[in-house]
């Protein structure tokens, strides 16, 4: 089971609280600008961070396959039969490497970054093989 980690989470949480609050701030001071700003701010890391407290595990298998997460905080079950290819898409810019785990199942293609496992997706990619085949 890979999951978010629960510390970032809570700092998603505290940035939207913090964005809530300059906005409030900002609209008492007449500062129509830093309003504009802030408010789609709050909202967008505030639903980040919500979708990290109800769908905190982003990827878990079995011996029938594998659940995804799904949607905003849905769920689906993969078999492992449906899984067409597992791998890893690492990419290098500005001297910073980053990597995404692909899972494509032929009509849909799930993509997780190593925030949304809380662990490196290589490994995860290496225990998918493992267990899949």
């Amino acid at each position: 089971m890979w999951k978010v980690r629960r510390e970032l989470a809570v700092f998603k949480i505290l940035g939207a609280l913090a964005c809530a609050g300059l906005g409030v701030y900002w609209f008492f001071g007449g500062d129509l600008r830093g309003v504009i700003l802030a408010v789609p701010a709050a909202v967008l890391v505030g639903a980040m961070g919500l979708r990290d407290v109800l769908a905190p595990v982003r990827l878990s298998m079995d011996e029938d396959g594998i659940t995804v997460v799904h949607g905003f905080a849905g769920k689906r079950h993969v078999p492992w039969e449906a899984i067409w290819d597992v791998k890893v898409d690492v990419r290098r810019r500005w001297g910073l490497r980053s990597e995404m785990l692909e899972i494509d199942t032929g009509d849909h293609l799930h993509i997780f970054s190593a925030h949304d496992l809380g662990a490196s997706p290589t490994e995860v990619a290496a225990e998918l093989r493992r267990r899949g085949t």
